[in-house]
């Protein structure tokens, strides 16, 4: 048995909300962050989202090059649309996906940006991060440059490296986990992750029963300042 919670918030800050998710059947859950400004952000978020669902909803059988293959045509649909729209070029969006399949057995993801999956393991403690964010920051503390908690601070921290409707020319993250009765899934938007330590969203996720988790969440950030707009999707595989 699946069990999904998700809420999301403009924050304390940016005049609208330029996150977008998207939960469907079979099992399929999506986050998307926009950016570009004035509504273009909102404008791609929602592109994505909208078009991810309209290839996969009802879709038997989902792989990870299904999803792939979802956020390859989304972004040839945003740059098409910011082709002929001069306020919406420069428009982009972050995409992370998730689907469980249909014996809630194993799972796929596909990712762009700095979005993110997570994952709480039943029994352990830990909170694992599934993906990897595409962007400048992230690069500095694989090279050693800078340390994990210093890019949460970092004035560079929003450069992404890669995103969906920017080039032509897309590389997709994709990947396939096992999944387990009590397993604890996340998707969530940097307006989470900038303002929530680890072991705050680890604490909320392993206690999902206690009212929506995912609200939980946005409540955290919201507290700490609400800097960006916040997006969370909690997924528990129930035992």
């Amino acid at each position: 048995m699946i069990q999904v919670y998700e809420a999301t918030d403009t924050g304390r800050i940016r005049p609208s909300n330029e996150d977008s998710v998207a939960v469907f059947e079979p099992f399929v859950f999506v986050v998307a962050d926009g950016m570009g400004g004035e509504a273009a952000g909102e404008v791609a978020s929602k592109m994505l989202t909208d078009f991810v669902r309209d290839q996969l909803e009802g879709k038997n059988d989902i792989s990870e090059a299904d999803l792939k293959q979802a956020i390859l045509g989304a972004n040839q649909a945003i740059l098409a649309s910011a082709s002929v729209n001069a306020a919406y070029r420069g428009m982009g969006t972050t995409a992370t996906i998730l689907h469980i399949g249909s014996y809630e057995q194993s799972a796929c993801w596909a990712h762009v940006g700095d979005s993110r999956l997570y994952v709480i393991r039943n029994g352990q403690k830990e909170l694992e991060q599934v993906t990897k964010d595409h962007s400048y920051v992230e690069e500095l503390v694989e090279q050693g440059s800078i340390t994990a908690e210093e890019a949460r601070n970092h004035p560079q921290r929003n450069l992404l490296l890669r995103a969906v409707g920017v080039n032509g020319e897309l590389k997709v993250d994709t990947g396939y986990l096992d999944v387990k009765a009590g397993d604890v899934f996340l998707l969530a938007t940097d307006g989470l992750m900038k303002l929530v330590s680890d072991s705050q969203i680890a604490e909320v996720l392993l206690n999902p029963a206690q009212g929506n988790p995912a609200q939980k969440l946005v409540d955290l950030a919201l507290n700490a300042g609400g800097l960006d707009n916040i997006t969370a999707v909690v997924v528990v595989c129930s035992q």
